[in-house]
């Protein structure tokens, strides 16, 4: 008698911890009845001289208990990150029409495009523009001249192997030189008027002219184009 509780026990801790690793929670309720119908069957039916142990089938519904409470965690946790999500888009979306400035080191690359605004001192004739993952690894590098003044720096996804980059965000350092061979500083800084909102991502992105913001990179928030 004791085997046969045994081998119940041992038959459901398996399926519970395969259904538990999945996530079902429905077929862990399953089980769960499955298990107590058995354990209540053997329990009439054994043998007066010979009773089953107990140890065995407590330990089961403490270990189906524990996985019932992980799976009723893990629902609140899903709320808690879809409420919190929700509470992002939506102010986001109060960002609209007013200017920003915001730190324009990092921009998103979608499309097989990303742009940066690069704002040098003076003209630079020699620019060495270094591109880098979220992870701070170099995927591609370029040398180029940079005109006085605000302009539009564009990376077309491509890694210096030739290689198309992943979506995402993407941060930029230059290190620039005039012709004398002084260093030229390179502000990333964006000021602009925010146009839209793309939600269609894990975080919202501000869109201001044709470049991409996160929203972790904006500093400071003016007040509405229309003045109110």
């Amino acid at each position: 008698m004791t085997t046969g509780i045994s081998s119940v026990t041992n038959t459901s801790a398996t399926t519970g911890s395969s259904t538990a690793s999945s996530g079902d929670a429905t077929e862990i309720a399953s089980n769960f009845t499955q298990f107590l119908t058995l354990l209540t069957t053997q329990l009439k039916n054994q043998n007066p001289l010979d009773p089953m142990d107990t140890n065995q089938f407590t330990q089961q519904l403490v270990q189906f208990a524990g996985v019932e409470q992980q799976l009723k965690s893990n629902d609140r946790l899903d709320s808690i990150l879809s409420a919190s999500q929700s509470a992002s888009s939506a102010s986001a979306t109060s960002y609209i029409g007013k200017t920003i400035t915001a730190d324009g080191s990092t921009s998103q690359l979608s499309g097989g495009s990303a742009s940066w605004n690069l704002s040098p001192a003076r003209a630079a004739s020699k620019a060495v523009i270094t591109i880098l993952d979220s992870k701070n690894n170099v995927v591609a590098t370029q040398t180029t001249s940079l005109a006085a003044g605000s302009q539009t720096y564009t990376w077309n996804g491509k890694t210096s192997a030739g290689l198309t980059s992943a979506d995402g965000n993407y941060s930029i350092k230059v290190s620039a030189t005039d012709a004398t061979g002084a260093n030229v500083a390179v502000d990333t800084s964006l000021t602009g008027t925010v146009d839209e909102v793309d939600l269609s991502g894990t975080t919202p992105v501000l869109i201001v002219g044709s470049q991409k913001v996160p929203l972790s990179s904006v500093q400071t928030i003016g007040l509405s184009t229309s003045g109110t």
